[in-house]
């Protein structure tokens, strides 16, 4: 179980809250409340992500970030209800994780789903993409905003990276482009990560 008596001091000072989830070794966001099932150092809450968030109050958070960590969940639709749950109207929700032409995600046995640029079409309102897909009448809390192909290399690929770079500037330029990059390129150019931003919805809308 999660120690929450830092949570507890934090939502008496009724404060803007950020969290990271899955935060590891290495917290992104200095402020953010980090949470992560391994005591790492700036952890600052341990614990299973489920249990950690059922700790919030309804409507307390103000964004949430997480990288490389929605890949390791099993139950993806779970957390999607928990975050609309714990997150503020107006607020966002940021993911990072591997694209499925990302010939590193495969080696990794702790990975579990994979992403590409339609994923939170699928949980969430969106209107970016000419291609739809089904909802399965699900009455989403959250509208994707927005959707970025990430082409790097890991060090000591510096020439690579470059090139991947260029690539990105490229197929991020508009949304067909990245349809047309993802529906036939994806394997002649793998793409290393992808980045998707939510914003909660009002209940009513």
């Amino acid at each position: 179980m999660a120690e929450i008596h830092n949570l507890e001091e934090i939502l008496v000072l009724n404060k803007p809250i950020t969290i990271e989830l899955g935060c590891g070794e290495r917290k992104r966001h200095i402020d953010a409340i980090g949470i992560d099932a391994i005591s790492y150092p700036g952890v600052d809450l341990v614990g299973d992500v489920f249990e950690v968030l059922k700790k919030f109050p309804s409507e307390c958070v103000d964004e949430v970030y997480s990288y490389h960590f929605i890949e390791h969940v099993q139950d993806i639709d779970n957390l999607m209800s928990e975050l609309s749950r714990i997150v503020k109207v107006g607020g966002i929700v940021e993911f990072v994780a591997p694209h499925f032409s990302n010939p590193y995600f495969y080696s990794d046995p702790t990975h579990r789903r994979y992403f590409g640029l339609y994923t939170f079409c699928y949980l969430a309102n969106s209107s970016l993409f000419k291609r739809s897909v089904p909802n399965y009448n699900k009455q989403f809390q959250f509208e994707l905003e927005k959707v970025d192909l990430h082409f790097k290399s890991s060090r000591p690929f510096y020439i690579r990276y470059g090139i991947k770079y260029v690539i990105g500037k490229i197929f991020n330029s508009c949304a067909y482009l990245k349809e047309l990059y993802e529906e036939n390129l994806s394997f002649l150019f793998p793409c290393y990560e992808i980045r998707y931003r939510l914003r909660k919805l009002p209940v009513n809308r």
